[in-house]
């Protein structure tokens, strides 16, 4: 995943939050939905794109001891 990529997809989360708070605080259910619809498309670009560079979440350990 190149820089320019992540900072994108970062920027379209980042508007998608602010977008969503503008909406829960001003009433407008068509803005949170948009926020929303935005952050949780930019969540899903991300993940996908973590995907196709070969990166994992966790450290790998998971259930070691």
């Amino acid at each position: 995943m190149s820089i320019f990529d992540k900072v994108k997809v970062k920027a379209q989360e980042l508007l998608g939050r602010a977008e969503q708070v503008y909406g829960e605080s001003h009433g407008d259910a068509a803005a949170t939905a948009a926020g929303e619809a935005n952050r949780i498309e930019a969540e899903a670009e991300e993940a996908e794109l973590q995907r196709k560079d070969g990166h994992r979440d966790d450290d790998g350990l998971a259930g070691a001891r």
